[in-house]
């Protein structure tokens, strides 16, 4: 795993952007997986700013998220689908028919998960796939368990989850106690990996991430099994990883 330290979360968004960009720019038709949460949003507010200014085209560009919550719907402001819209989509000339998000208002688990799988591989998987990190080692909510995951699936949050994401929410209880998400197994046939992390309570996260043993207990850890991952840090959320 190759990592790139960043002096704050600004100069972490920038890196990161820096890297989606390139992508785009090599390959006007690529296929982007996308993340949401509080860590992203810097590197897409920075991509807007570089498309506004008219040095990047997405025109092309077909994207699929990692993850959205079980019983909402694209319209609800708490969906992942409405933030990709209000933090990314919304504000570059994308074309909203080539953007993917699992089906949330689908309460059929399987029928939704199965569909979503579908069209991923039809797409070819991500020629970049873009990461947050959870506090607990979850990537997209692949949550710590006793095996990693395969394809698209419906999870129960653990608590951890649910009163990090709350800070979104009015109350605690009005954040949705599932979710659909692509399993570990559909992340590792990215092309490419980049995570983006900051600040000091992802630091044991990103550590274990990159240094300790594989396994499902740590779901991230698997990414250094991957050929092709950068990750992008600032000094707080590295402060735990040995000196390089």
């Amino acid at each position: 795993m190759k990592i790139i330290h960043a002096k704050d979360y600004e100069d972490m968004s920038r890196k990161a952007a820096n890297i989606i960009s390139a992508q785009v720019i090599l390959k006007p038709d690529c296929v982007l997986g996308l993340a949401t949460g509080s860590t992203p949003i810097g590197a897409y507010h920075q991509l807007i700013k570089w498309y506004e200014k008219g040095d990047i085209d997405f025109s092309q560009v077909h994207t699929y998220n990692l993850d959205e919550y079980r019983g909402l719907s694209h319209d609800d402001v708490q969906s992942y689908h409405y933030f990709m819209r209000d933090n990314l989509f919304d504000h570059i000339n994308i074309d909203q028919a080539n953007t993917h998000v699992p089906d949330g208002s689908n309460l059929d688990a399987a029928a939704a998960c199965g569909e979503y799988d579908r069209i991923v591989a039809a797409a070819g998987y991500p020629d970049l796939q873009l990461l947050g990190i959870g506090n607990n080692g979850h990537i997209g909510f692949n949550e710590p368990d006793d095996h990693f995951s395969a394809g698209t699936h419906c999870v129960d949050l653990t608590e951890s989850t649910i009163q990090a994401n709350s800070r979104l929410f009015e109350k605690e209880e009005d954040v949705p106690r599932q979710a659909y998400t692509m399993g570990t197994q559909t992340i590792m046939y990215a092309r490419m990996i980049l995570v983006v992390a900051n600040g000091e309570k992802k630091a044991q996260a990103v550590r274990d991430m990159c240094y300790g043993p594989v396994t499902p207990s740590c779901p991230a850890s698997i990414l250094q099994l991957h050929t092709n991952c950068v990750l992008v840090a600032d000094e707080a959320a590295l402060s735990l990883c040995p000196a390089e």
